[in-house]
């Protein structure tokens, strides 16, 4: 049970310090745009083919085609395929629109604190489920992790508020925490770019 516990923890302690990493699954929008870019290697391939470009744009589009299976295969086909037959299809403003969405979902990501708290929801209510004294020990260790990362969250908040209201004072409360390990600093980094402005 212990292990179970420890094991539990290392996730929340994961998803808390490398949320960079967690992304929302694929939309219908990225989907799309996977689809369209696919399209568009395909096509320009072909017209470098046709065209006789030279001998590295052809390697060049042949490889980007083929990356973009990759992308096609690891995003999944949308619902409904845009247009995309014809070059015009491939530049429509309907595609650009779609491409330019995309790129503002992608870089979307979970927040961190909600993950965490999630996962220390899901713990709780497995220790509930494994009751016994066991159960009773892995509960309080998750409300005292929980705890923790509101301490923490708290802490950050305030320090940044700070240092935004005192900024006469921000290279010493920098250098206040030079000393940081470098763990340290990148979750304190993450957190930070998490907070609201």
């Amino acid at each position: 049970m212990r292990g179970l516990v420890g094991i539990w923890g290392l996730g929340v302690l994961a998803a808390a310090s490398g949320c960079d990493s967690l992304r929302f699954a694929p939309g219908e929008v990225q989907k799309a745009n996977a689809y369209l870019h696919h399209r568009t290697a395909q096509i320009a391939a072909d017209a470098a083919r046709d065209e006789a470009a030279s001998v590295d744009l052809v390697q060049l589009t042949t490889l980007s085609e083929v990356q973009s299976r990759a992308f096609m295969a690891d995003y999944g086909l949308p619902r409904e395929l845009p247009a995309a037959e014809r070059v015009e299809d491939v530049l429509a403003e309907s595609s650009r629109a779609i491409a330019a969405d995309a790129l503002t979902l992608s870089a979307e990501r979970p927040d961190v604190w909600a993950v965490a708290d999630g996962l220390l929801e899901a713990g709780l209510a497995v220790a509930g489920i494994l009751g016994g004294a066991w159960g009773i020990r892995a509960a309080q260790f998750i409300k005292r992790t929980r705890e923790k990362s509101q301490a923490l969250r708290e802490i950050i908040q305030g320090n940044e508020i700070f240092k935004r209201t005192s900024a006469d004072a921000a290279e010493a409360f920098k250098a206040a925490h030079k000393d940081q390990s470098p763990q340290t600093r990148q979750i304190v980094t993450e957190l930070k770019a998490e907070q609201p402005s």
